[in-house]
Order: structure tokens, then sequence, then C-alpha cells
């Protein structure tokens, strides 16, 4: 009997050791087919990270030449300024209604026209604006002659736009001055009101490249509107010339119906002359003269 119990626990124990081996291969299985895909899932997002990696060093370089554009060299900086105001122009503007570099009578050759019926008369865009100064703020803010220096400059190169550009009886009685920056367009409104207030009294609008786009749709949308109404001036003229026409036209043809009146009454006086004469005629024709 105890042989018996003993053999049994023994075939139990092989069982249970069996079935603890099977289950471990399962097991270990399982561990390496999600090991693989672990593996793979972070090759994967090695991989993205290696991209953002380039796409971010990239976008760092950009942002350092954006700096350098904004901060550093002044003829980037002015190809940079024009450039931005080419594309915002030509994106919403008509071709007709805008040249670049175009020489004015006086000989000068702002950066941007845009074409207005006279008046207003065309309107002077002018993309060039004095950062070094404004530099200087940035390295130090409480620079007190740093920010009076850069008031300066905007004063004088505002003057500037306002004697070269606005031209009576030729230009608009006002133009723009264009800042590619929302920034510094935002800290000039902040720090030098004044300044903002003696641009508008030289009839200079300073204008950044968000403004600037609602501007131009706003002129875009006048030019618009001008051109319909001298659609419809034309369209009235021609009318007035259709119906004056058709005025003679119904005139002519009064005169012609009465001219036919005319000629179908004399047609019937001669034909009653012609019903009296015939039947004299025939009278005379059967009359005896005697005649052997």
């Amino acid at each position: 009997m105890t042989t018996y119990i003993l053999g049994m626990l023994f075939f139990i124990i092989i069982l249970l050791l069996v079935l603890i081996f099977r289950k471990s291969n399962v097991d270990l299985s399982s561990i390496r087919e999600d090991n693989a895909r672990l593996r793979e899932r972070l090759s994967e997002r090695l991989g993205m990270l290696s991209q953002n990696a380039i796409e971010l060093k990239n976008i760092s370089s950009d942002i350092a030449n954006f700096k350098d554009i904004l901060m550093g060299n002044k003829q980037a900086r002015g190809t940079f300024g024009e450039r931005q105001l080419e594309d915002l122009v030509s994106d919403i503007m008509p071709p007709e209604s805008y040249a670049f570099q175009s020489v004015l009578s006086t000989g000068v050759r702002p950066d941007c026209i845009i074409r207005l019926p006279y008046p207003p008369g065309d309107m002077v865009i002018d993309s060039k604006f004095p950062l070094e100064s404004y530099n200087k703020i940035l390295q130090d803010k409480n620079d007190i002659a740093a920010k009076k220096q850069f008031e300066l400059d905007v004063r004088k190169h505002i003057d500037a736009i306002s004697e070269k550009y606005i031209i009576p009886g030729v230009t608009a009685e006002s133009a723009m001055m264009f800042i590619a920056s929302e920034s510094i367009f935002m800290e000039l409104h902040k720090q030098f009101p004044n300044t903002i207030e003696y641009a508008a009294h030289k009839k200079v609008f300073i204008v950044s490249p968000s403004t600037l786009w609602a501007t131009l749709n706003t002129i875009r949308a006048v030019l618009s509107d001008i051109k319909i109404k001298r659609v419809a001036t034309k369209i009235k003229r021609e009318l007035d010339l259709l119906l004056s026409d058709l005025s003679r036209l119904n005139e002519r043809s009064e005169n012609l119906q009465r001219h036919f009146s005319q000629t179908s009454s004399d047609i019937e006086s001669i034909q009653t002359s012609v019903s009296k004469i015939t039947p004299r005629a025939e009278k005379l024709r059967d009359m005896d003269f005697g005649e052997d």
C-alpha cells in the first residue's frame, strides 16, 4: 500500500514537472516575442528621435540665421524685409496694382508702390528700419541713452520717408513704414507711443506683417469697388447711347410709316381716277362719229 502511494506521488510529481516545463517553454517563447516587438518599437522610437533631433538642429540653425538677419548684417536685414514685403504684396494685390523698385518722377526708388487712382494717388511702402540702436536696447533694457538714440533714429527715418515718398500731386498724402518683426512693432507701440504719434503727424503709418496684410486687403476691396463703379459708369453711358439710338430709330420708323401711309393714299387716289377714266374711255370708244 505504501509502495502504491509512493508510486502515485512520484507519478504526480513527474506530471507536475512536465506541466511546469511546458509552461516555462510557453512563457519563455511569449517573452521572446514580446522582447522582439519591444526592440522593434524602441528602434522606431530611436529613429524618430534621431529625425526630430536633426529637424530641431535645422530649426535652431534657421532661428540663429533669422536672428543674424534681424539683429546683425544691415544688408541682409534689408533684403529680408524687402523679400517679406514682396511676398505679402504679391500674395494679396492684383499684379497691375503694385510695383517694386520703380523710380518716381523725383528720381527716388521706393521699395514698393501701391498703384491707386488719384486722388489719393500712389502709396509708397518702405521696408527699411533702423535696428542698430534697438539691438543695444535688447542688450540692456535700462540703457536710457540707447532708448533715446533708437527713438531719434526712428524719427529720422520717418522724416526721410515723409520727405522722399510723399509728393503733392504725384503720390498719396501718406506712406507706410514696414517693420518685418511683430515683436519690434509691438515694442515700439508699447515703449515709444510718442514716436507713433509723431509718425501719424508726418502721415507715415507704421505697419507690421499682420497689419499690412489687413491694410492691403482693405485697399484691394476699395480697388475692386472703384473698378465696379467704373464699369457701372461705362454701362450707364452705353445704355444712354442705346436709348438715344432707339429714340432716333423710333422717330425714323414713324416718318417711314407716314410716308407709307401717304403713298398708300396716293395709290388709292390714282386707282379712283383710273376707275373713273376707264368707263369714260369705253363710252368714247362706243360713240358713233358718222364715219363710213
